[in-house]
């Protein structure tokens, strides 16, 4: 057990974040003396491991009396250790609200409905995958909305560019989708009043309408693709 723990750790290490289907990572999840192991090694090193159920993946983070020690070392408080600017930090935020939290909304109001069944029929199902129900949004909404506060295109795209090599959101032509650290390192409980009932209250209304009709068109879109399914052959997995 010593020697897995010091695997999966040095794991996340390595690759910074692993998805919850790894072998060490379900164990970590479901073995309680095996996390614990885990938890006193990343402990005695300031670390902890970061996990949630509305999250793909699973990641190592600063324990919070760590914080003051490494964030503190300046004569000024550095809010990241990612190397983002302040105009970075506030798309990071912006980017996580827009896409985690109407995101939360559908993976809780599917668990409910899901639980509601499990009372009638007896049978359990997990959490929805966030790659399931994260649907992203639109570059040109975001610029559109933001360009003028967030340091318009060329400064926007900069930090899309970074944020998109750190792991915190994925980039497809015009969409921006959630990426593996954009769910983990955000604390929802202690932003998600203040983002909507305060520094994002004029525009989220209106983010969350076209976040809305943009999932009802990928929805359509694939439940005419599953309509189809039977004559069309998988794609290979890159």
């Amino acid at each position: 057990m010593t020697e897995d723990a010091q695997i999966l750790i040095a794991r996340l290490l390595a690759h910074q974040t692993l998805r919850r289907e790894d072998k060490l990572v379900k164990r970590a999840l479901s073995d309680e003396i095996f996390r614990a192991e885990v938890d006193t090694r990343l402990k005695a090193c300031g670390m902890k491991f970061l996990d949630n159920v509305y999250a793909d993946h699973v990641t190592l983070a600063l324990a919070r009396d760590s914080e003051s020690k490494v964030f503190g070392t300046k004569e000024t408080w550095q809010n990241n250790n990612f190397g983002l600017a302040r105009d970075g930090v506030a798309l990071l935020v912006v980017l996580w609200a827009l896409i985690i939290l109407p995101k939360r909304e559908r993976q809780e109001a599917h668990q409910l409905a899901q639980e509601e069944q499990n009372d009638m029929f007896g049978k359990e199902k997990p959490m929805p995958r966030a790659e399931d129900t994260s649907t992203g949004m639109s570059y040109r909404a975001l610029l559109a909305d933001f360009g003028d506060k967030l340091g318009k295109k060329t400064r926007m795209d900069m930090n899309l560019g970074q944020l998109a090599r750190l792991g915190f959101i994925e980039r497809k032509a015009d969409l921006l989708l959630e990426g593996p650290l954009l769910d983990l390192m955000m604390d929802t409980d202690a932003l998600k009043e203040r983002i909507i009932n305060g520094a994002l209250s004029d525009i989220f209304p209106l983010q969350a309408q076209r976040t809305a009709a943009f999932s009802n068109m990928a929805d359509t879109h694939l439940e005419s693709s599953d309509d189809n399914s039977a004559d069309t052959v998988p794609a290979e997995e890159e």
